[in-house]
């Protein structure tokens, strides 16, 4: 029986790798994106366009978090962070684009997808190294997750736990967008920017850093 996987999917260039990846690894898989009151609805559209081009199914999620005032991510009346990209992901510098505990939140609804499909993994794309230094991007939270979510699903109470898969967490910007080319996924329909409207902004955190990416592995953004 072919082994299936769940998606954390938002329709920009990371997830749309690490769904990629899944895919020529022989997954069927599960996409799930969410609403969860951010400054715009782009980058769902991305992922709806994206989820039709590779022919698979859709969760569309939406949440509501009344605490989130604080997130310039979801506020619309914050201006986002202009940060130098030398300076972006600091240690100990958390930007105002930090949504809290959001990947522990969605990695839940993975896991609950995970185990009412009977799927053997969730697969996200975080990434640690350019980053903007969310702390739940890191390596030793997931591996503390997969422990939790072993003891807290049935598939774990059988002896089977579900996987968490990182494939790109190691990799630079640069290291994602070459592997994203490599595996033919569809980047010019991906949407990384913390704005909306019909071109990216070129000065958020996201916007920087996918641009140092592609820069460093020498190619145009196709979404460009």
């Amino acid at each position: 029986m072919k082994k299936k996987a769940v998606v954390l999917f938002s329709g920009g260039l990371d997830s749309t790798t690490a769904l990629c990846w899944a895919l020529e690894k022989g997954y069927e898989c599960l996409a799930v994106s969410f609403d969860y009151g951010q400054r715009h609805d782009r980058e769902n559209k991305s992922a709806r366009a994206i989820a039709r081009r590779l022919g698979v199914r859709l969760y569309e999620i939406k949440l509501a978090f009344p605490w989130f005032a604080s997130c310039s991510l979801v506020n619309k009346k914050m201006k986002l962070p202009d940060v130098k990209l030398a300076k972006i992901g600091a240690k100990g510098d958390i930007p105002s684009t930090y949504v809290p505990g959001r990947n522990l939140v969605f990695a839940s609804v993975g896991f609950s997808l995970a185990d009412a499909e009977g799927a053997d993994a969730i697969v996200l794309g975080p990434n640690v190294v350019d980053y903007s230094g969310y702390p739940d991007c890191r390596p030793e939270f997931y591996r503390a997750l997969q422990k939790a979510a072993a003891y807290g699903t049935r598939r774990g109470a059988n002896g089977r736990p579900i996987k968490i898969l990182t494939p790109l967490i190691r990799l630079s910007k640069a290291g994602i967008a070459r592997l994203g080319v490599k595996l033919k996924a569809p980047l010019e329909l991906t949407w990384s920017c913390y704005s909306g409207g019909r071109k990216p902004c070129g000065v958020c955190d996201s916007c920087k850093l996918r641009a140092r990416g592609f820069a460093e592995a020498g190619f145009a953004d196709p979404a460009l």
